[in-house]
């Protein structure tokens, strides 16, 4: 057999070049193409690339850490191209400093790495009731973001360090009384003014109005007359609300769920209870934890003997510092809330009984029960609510299961309608107008027909060209929904005819703005000149503070115009709502301030001028290390 294959080697090669040649053609080709794309350089800092793929994880955890603080938020805003430009400003940032913290030698010391790790909130809730870690609570927690400990420990001390680079800059701002009183006298100044507002309502008469001009505004604008992609729809949502609606309790099975239940329903027993703890700390060898055991054994035969004194025993041997003080009480508690031999043991005692020695976590246990608290039991009538919607709750949940499956069959074997699901699981056949595929225009839309993957289904080539059922899509837990199109309109440019009266408004609302501009322009002109124009305001004092009911471009231009030689004349365009010609009559100092606001007002001057600095010195990092952003800017 071995000499046919070296006898024919030629052959079989031949065989293995049709077979891998055109697999690598189809595949690998396919997979070295994706690897460039990854492989892409987006940015380099400190002659370094930072690639699509880096970028594409960044992002990713981005939107990962804000979906974990704000389970609400939708998805969508956060993965559009602003957004994921943004997570690639905030890594080269990161690049930046990590290679400035490189240069120049800055290092996170074990001292200030272990004060981070003492003041994080989320480690310390891993702490055990005597502040010990959690170790494994701790690597569960880290494994569930891919890291270990050691390469948590070693990113907390890497951004330590980059924040020292920035931090040092801002912390180093000086902002004088001289200074800072210069500035807020400057930015907290009034001034006394007139203003005359040119509204474009005013010129809507005087626009002239041709077919051309309208066919000439229509070619120039026609991105505004766009209609986006949508659907009309038909969908069916199977979940326990739904399914709740549909369930008729019998009122022999409530009463009988009330026999059964009443207790805990009304709510837990607590228990309260007092303890003397004799420590064992981590590494005692095994004799000296006999020893204490048996110190333990002693005193609870102590406290056996004569259960009075066990106060002042806990008071005087007890090493839980929290409760020794008190006489070992640790007022009441449920079950759940005290480790479980400790739980076990004080919830099986009678009350005044002191329990046997009882070892836990912690070391060794003498436990008294001073108080037993049973919750009353309520009556029938008033738990009714309550016990109808855990039943309902219950049922729902077992019918849910049972239709689930055959939810999902009929979505499937009967593609073309949602009809038999409605009829044989009784469900209700709902339908929408004018769904989008992008959601975000659709702010008070249904939540269940802005689903990422109902819509990627629903909008999917089989499902818009053949009208075809979506698969159910699962929506989270006990929630599944199928959907079809009825009609499907695609994006498109209307026609003009289509829009021509909104063109028209359009059209004359943005000729009437260009005509107050322009009156507006010569009206500033003639007033800088000396000639007044007619129709100004009566006189009002404005600051930043207050405002007068002025816009905000009107106030900035007011504030920020020269009046060193008065009257002084300002205008500012206001876009669609016309022009403002301003007179600056007078300019007075600030009001008064006590000396609490003025402090505070120093403190927040030294703010500013240290994220001015910061910013800079940051300008510069990003100079020296020669920073190239390779991907475009989105536009606004």
């Amino acid at each position: 057999m071995f000499d046919a294959i070296r006898n024919q080697k030629k052959v079989l090669m031949g065989i293995l070049l049709v077979l891998v040649i055109p697999a690598f053609v189809l595949f690998g080709v396919e997979g070295y193409t994706r690897y460039s794309e990854q492989s892409e350089a987006v940015a380099v800092v400190d002659g370094k690339d930072i690639t699509r793929l880096e970028w594409d994880n960044a992002h990713r955890q981005e939107i990962d850490r804000l979906r974990e603080s704000m389970p609400g938020i939708d998805i969508k805003l956060l993965d559009t191209e602003q957004a994921r430009y943004a997570a690639l400003e905030r890594l080269v940032r990161e690049r930046v400093l990590a290679a400035a913290a490189d240069t120049l030698h800055v290092y996170t010391s074990d001292q200030k790495l272990t004060r981070e790790l003492t003041n994080n909130a989320t480690i310390a809730s891993l702490r055990t009731a005597d502040g010990k870690l959690d170790v494994e609570a701790y690597r569960t927690l880290l494994g569930r973001q891919g890291l270990t400990p050691e390469m948590f420990e070693a990113n907390i001390r890497a951004e330590l360090s980059r924040v020292q680079v920035i931090e040092g800059i801002g912390a180093t701002t000086l902002a004088g009384p001289a200074v800072a009183n210069a500035a807020l006298d400057a930015f907290f100044q009034r001034r006394a003014v007139r203003v005359l507002a040119l509204d474009p309502a005013a010129y809507t008469s005087k626009v002239v109005v041709t077919d051309a001009d309208l066919q000439a505004y229509y070619q120039s604008n026609e991105a505004q007359f766009k209609t986006v992609e949508q659907a009309d729809v038909q969908y069916v949502l199977l979940d326990l609300p739904t399914l709740e609606r549909q369930i008729v309790l019998n009122e022999a099975d409530v009463k009988a769920y009330y026999e059964q239940n009443a207790a805990r329903l009304s709510g837990g027993e607590e228990r309260r209870a007092s303890h003397v703890l004799l420590s064992v700390p981590e590494g005692t060898s095994a004799e000296a934890k006999a020893a204490i055991r048996a110190k333990a054994e002693a005193l609870q035969q102590e406290l056996t003997q004569n259960p009075s004194r066990f106060a002042e025993v806990a008071k005087a041997q007890s090493q839980d510092p929290g409760s020794a003080v008190n006489g070992g009480d640790l007022d009441y508690f449920a079950r759940g809330a005290m480790v479980k031999p400790f739980e076990d043991a004080a919830f099986a005692l009678a009350q005044g009984a002191i329990s046997p020695v009882v070892e836990s976590d912690f070391g060794f246990h003498i436990i008294q029960v001073t108080d037993i608290r049973a919750p009353k039991q309520r009556p029938f009538e008033d738990m009714r609510a309550e016990l109808e919607a855990d039943l309902k709750r219950q049922q729902a949940q077992k019918r849910y299961a049972e239709i689930a499956e055959q939810f999902s069959n009929l979505a499937y074997e009967q593609a073309d309608t949602l009809q038999p699901m409605v009829d044989k699981l009784k469900l209700e056949l709902r339908s929408a107008q004018g769904v989008l595929r992008d959601p975000v225009g659709a702010p008070n839309a249904d939540p269940v027909l802005t689903n990422p993957s109902l819509l990627q289904a629903l909008f999917a080539a089989d499902a818009v060209n053949n009208k075809r059922n979506t698969q159910a899509i699962e929506m989270g837990s006990n929630r599944l929904v199928a959907a079809r199109i009825v009609k499907h309109m695609p994006a498109r440019t209307q026609a003009l005819d289509e829009v021509k009266a909104a063109v028209q408004q359009q059209f004359i609302a943005s000729k009437a703005a260009e005509l107050a501009r322009t009156e507006g322009a010569a009206l500033l002109k003639a007033a800088q000149g000396g000639q007044a124009p007619a129709g100004l305001r009566e006189e009002i004092t404005v600051s930043r503070e207050k405002t007068g009911n002025l816009p905000l471009p009107v106030m900035n231009a007011l504030m920020s115009a020269p009046a060193s030689q008065l009257p002084a004349w300002t205008g500012v365009d206001l876009g669609p709502q016309g022009y403002a010609v301003l007179q600056i009559t007078a300019v007075q100092p600030r009001e008064a301030v006590d000396d609490q606001r003025r402090t505070a007002e120093r403190g927040q001057v030294r703010q500013w001028l240290a994220a001015a600095e910061t910013a800079a010195y940051y300008e510069t990092l990003k100079q020296r290390f020669k920073v190239k952003i390779l991907a475009p800017q989105p536009k606004p």
